[in-house]
């Protein structure tokens, strides 16, 4: 899975379009990120900017964009309705995919550490990279906005985490930090009643309602305060508005961790509830961009709900996920539009494994020395993967074979995985092939320019040979996957369980050979050493494999 992160910096300007642009633009030219949107608000004056990329890359954006703004951007003259406290008033790092929190922590930190020091700027980190509790919530951090912070930095509680503990007054201070994915979420509902919207809202949102006594008026405790009634949901806010141009209103819902509460959850507790109230939800609407997880989750909940195993191309899952929280309701849904990873593929080019076959074996076989064997040996793993799959499938509901059921159901899902991992190391190989030949043309006249190549070489050799490394540890996997359908899948279907065994050891044999030659590149090493160790073993095991189950698909025919 690619490394994916999203980056969402609010910069204290909203009106001034070319001050705007020079700051996206400069920030959007670091290679390797992808700009997604720019939404600037007049009345606030401020611009959210959101931008994808690899980790690295994301962060050297983030630190063009802070740079740039506090070039630009004057805080002494700043008015506007949003809260603010600097140029760059808050950045905040997201994990989409392939990332955890804590790698978007540790890149808020080298985030801040780099603006601190070159930039000069007071940095508070927050949410996840907090470092204290009271800096965990932007307004807390933010109290008093920035005509605060000349008095504020000289209490010890305002310590930055980074950067002087110095009031400036053009840039002032920014704030850095990591949270989860907010999805912005709306569900439809069958009437133009603002009001009855909100009384799902206050039904589902984690804060709920305030409680009422027999005559209406809210409940208190002993000290006085108002007493509130829990919501259904977790993590979710949620209001009701109406919507003239939709002729209806919707239940306005932010999911701030769709791992806790799921889309399809909010829309199932929408649809509940609704009905106490005499209405219906008819769809839903995502507002800005979603991650891909989060269609796949509520895809395969659907299916399941069906009684169909979800061990489907991600295609059907997302389709099913569309078609189910009616995301056509109030205007097209068009994934490679609203999908975060979808997106940021439409600005990508020449990926081989979105070629067609001909163009593929086209490719292959011209002289250009990659793609080669590794991106072939990958390809034959993901063929593997995808016949156990479908063998999986195909015996679904079968008569005679309700005891397998259970075991085949998590088959089917574990090569779908399997198999887009693999497609995934298609272009892997040939990238990291690249990246070695670039190494390769670098500079070598003086000293320092061969030793730099030679580190560069070292890299990069290194780098594609876990590639194929990793690709050769997979090939197991679908080989024991293999095993299971050629004993207790449709036995009609026994000759695919048999070919899918044998493209697998094509991809175990053509991985150890990418291996081994890479292997030739490198001196001894403790890597080499290592590295041909667990490879040694790893051929080993897929070739073990891959004889039983020809052995017991043979027997068989």
């Amino acid at each position: 899975m690619r490394k994916l992160v999203e980056c969402v910096p609010n910069i204290s300007e909203g009106r001034d379009r070319q001050v705007i642009d020079a700051i996206v633009s400069h920030a959007a030219e670091t290679e390797g990120i992808t700009l997604l949107d720019v939404d600037p608000g007049a009345d606030t004056n401020r611009t959210v900017i959101t931008f994808v990329g690899d980790p690295d890359a994301v962060v050297e954006g983030a630190f063009r964009l802070i740079s740039k703004a506090a070039e630009l951007i004057d805080m002494t003259t700043h008015s506007g309705a949003h809260p603010r406290q600097g140029a760059t008033d808050v950045c905040p790092f997201v994990p989409v995919s392939g990332v955890t929190m804590e790698e978007c922590v540790e890149l808020a930190h080298r985030l801040g550490k780099r603006v601190g020091k070159e930039l000069g700027i007071p940095v508070f980190l927050y949410e996840h990279a907090a470092t204290r509790p009271e800096r965990r919530s932007l307004a807390d951090i933010r109290v008093g906005e920035y005509e605060a912070w000349a008095e504020k930095l000289q209490k010890p509680e305002f310590e930055p985490d980074y950067g002087p503990a110095k009031f400036l007054p053009r840039t002032g201070a920014a704030v850095i930090g990591a949270r989860e994915f907010l999805i912005a979420y709306n569900a439809d509902v069958n009437t133009r009643e603002r009001k009855l919207a909100h009384q799902i809202a206050l039904d589902i949102r984690e804060k709920g309602r305030f409680q009422r006594d027999a005559n209406g008026k809210i409940v208190r405790d002993a000290e006085g305060n108002k007493v509130r009634t829990p919501g259904l949901l977790q993590e979710c806010r949620a209001v009701g508005w109406y919507i003239g141009e939709y002729g209806k209103a919707q239940v306005s819902i932010n999911l701030t961790n769709y791992h806790t509460t799921p889309m399809h959850v909010a829309f199932d507790t929408c649809c509940e509830v609704a009905g106490k109230y005499g209405l219906r939800v008819t769809g839903s609407e995502i507002v800005g961009l979603v991650p891909l997880e989060a269609m796949v989750q509520a895809g395969r909940h659907y299916l399941e709900k069906q009684g169909r195993w979800s061990g489907v191309p991600e295609k059907e899952l997302v389709h099913i996920a569309i078609q189910s929280l009616g995301l056509n309701d109030v205007s097209p849904f068009k994934p490679e539009e609203k999908i975060i990873e979808y997106a940021v593929k439409r600005e990508e080019t020449g990926s081989l494994a979105a070629m067609s076959c001909r163009a593929f074996a086209d490719e292959l076989s011209s002289d250009s020395p990659a793609p080669g064997g590794g991106s072939v040996a990958a390809l034959c793993g993901s063929l593997g993967a995808s016949l156990a799959g479908m063998v999986a499938v195909l015996t679904q509901g079968k008569e005679g074979y309700e005891d397998q059921q259970a075991q085949l159901a998590e088959v089917a899902t574990a090569a779908q995985g399997l198999k887009d991992e693999f497609l995934l190391d298609v272009d892997r190989d040939t990238e990291s092939f690249n990246v070695l030949m670039a190494a390769f043309r670098m500079k070598k006249k003086t000293d320092d320019e061969k030793a730099a190549r030679a580190e560069a070489i070292r890299e990069a050799t290194e780098g594609a040979t876990r590639v194929p490394l990793g690709v050769l540890e997979r090939s197991s996997k679908v080989l024991e996957l293999a095993e299971i359908v050629a004993e207790k899948g449709l036995q009609s279907s026994l000759s695919d369980a048999g070919v899918g065994a044998l493209t697998a050891r094509a991809c175990a044999e053509g991985a150890y050979y990418n291996v081994l030659i890479n292997l030739q590149g490198l001196e001894a090493s403790a890597f080499t050493a290592e590295t041909r160790k667990q490879a040694d073993a790893f051929v080993a095991q897929a070739r073990e494999l891959a004889d039983r189950v020809a052995r017991a698909v043979e027997a068989k025919l």
